[in-house]
């Protein structure tokens, strides 16, 4: 019998602000992901360093997962890089964990770091962030390098985006057997008939709103939706749910294109989020830049009828071209927006397989077993 049998391995979690319920798409995949790992690999105790301002001070455990906060500057561009730093730090001389599992390219410029003070790394890329509007040149070739080191050093590679995971494995022709596709999933709470107090709350009727889910941040295309939404006079209201951690000039500026037609409903619950999903009468995510949307495979799961931008990460869900607009073109949301919404209904969900949990969880759980394993044979 091997010690990986005879004792339990910690896997320390890097990258994100914490869980459950914190907003963001890595937030939400983790508070998914590790529940159900710690189920399937009773052999290993997950701890996931949260970022106090979004969780409080005190540790914590949630369904089965440890969660270890500690404080960081609440500011954007510095806030994940110097949690990961006292995160990183902490791991290599409190914990000892068996392995160090990073989420993101930014967090990854602590890696090198990492394996500096002999940390084993996975790592998980949830997007090429560096296309992001909100970062200026500076941090777009910060990011890459984030990219590069998190290639070149961890021993196993998780992509959410098939397109990212194939673009590294021609990249990085060497590292391609360590580079895996593996997607993000879809789970939402069972709602009450209580959570429908979301529409009475915000003013809506079933069927009579347009649903968007995502940060105020310029990639995710509110803007364009707004317009886009105002040119189509269906009559319908716009609800957008979210928020962001730092208020700025573009936030700001779509705040207050608020009206009667225009509604910014803040960050909600996830039984509130599902009882929004179900009784819209379409979903539309007009992002500039993704992963592998979460909101999109929400919506879905809802039944929800959905309009997506044509960037690559949306058409790998595989939905009907109908389902699809060009990015950034105004005109032509607005047209899709004013026909009937039942023409975005999907009469088979089947491909949706592809996203289920059980899945993910078992392909997850081989990539961690062959990191844990090759730290067994380098020891």
């Amino acid at each position: 019998m091997s010690s990986m049998d005879r004792q339990r391995l910690r896997v320390c979690v890097v990258g994100l602000r914490g869980f459950p319920d914190v907003m963001g798409g890595i937030e939400t995949h983790c508070q998914c992901l590790y529940p159900r790992l710690a189920v399937v690999m009773p052999n290993l105790d997950f701890t996931v360093y949260g970022r106090s301002a979004y969780v409080g001070g005190a540790r914590y455990t949630f369904e089965g997962v440890q969660i270890l906060p500690l404080p960081t500057v609440k500011k954007k561009g510095a806030e994940a890089l110097i949690h990961t730093l006292m995160a990183t730090l902490h791991a290599a001389f409190f914990v000892r964990p068996a392995l160090l599992h990073v989420h993101a390219i930014g967090p990854a410029l602590m890696i090198p770091l990492a394996r500096l003070l002999g940390l084993p790394v996975v790592a998980t890329h949830h997007g090429q962030d560096y296309q992001r509007a909100k970062w200026g040149a500076v941090a777009k070739a910060t990011l890459r390098l984030g990219e590069a080191v998190m290639v070149r050093l961890s021993r196993q590679i998780i992509c959410v985006s098939a397109e990212d995971a194939q673009a590294l494995r021609a990249r990085y022709p060497r590292r391609a057997e360590r580079i895996h596709f593996i997607p993000n999933g879809f789970a939402l709470p069972d709602r009450n008939a209580s959570d429908d107090a979301v529409l009475d709350e915000l003013g809506l009727q079933a069927g009579g709103y347009v649903l968007a889910v995502g940060r105020l941040v310029p990639e995710k295309g509110f803007h364009d939706l707004i317009a886009a939404h105002r040119r189509a006079g269906t009559g319908r209201r716009l609800v957008i749910v979210g928020g962001t951690d730092h208020p700025d000039a573009y936030s700001r500026s779509l705040l207050a294109q608020a009206g009667t037609d225009v509604v910014f409903a803040g960050v909600r619950s996830k039984p509130s989020l599902r009882a929004l999903y179900e009784q819209a009468a379409m979903f539309v995510l007009p992002s500039y830049h993704e992963g592998l949307p979460l909101v999109a495979l929400e919506a879905l799961m809802c039944r929800c009828p959905c309009l997506l931008s044509d960037i690559a990460a949306n058409r790998q869900i595989g939905l009907p071209a109908a389902n699809y607009f060009p990015v950034g073109n105004v005109d032509a949301l607005a047209r899709q927006m004013a026909a009937p919404a039942e023409a975005l209904a999907l009469t088979d969900t089947a491909f949706m397989a592809r996203f289920e949990w059980a899945d993910i969880v078992r392909r997850t759980a081989v990539v961690l077993q062959s990191a844990t394993v090759e730290q067994e044979h380098a020891r």
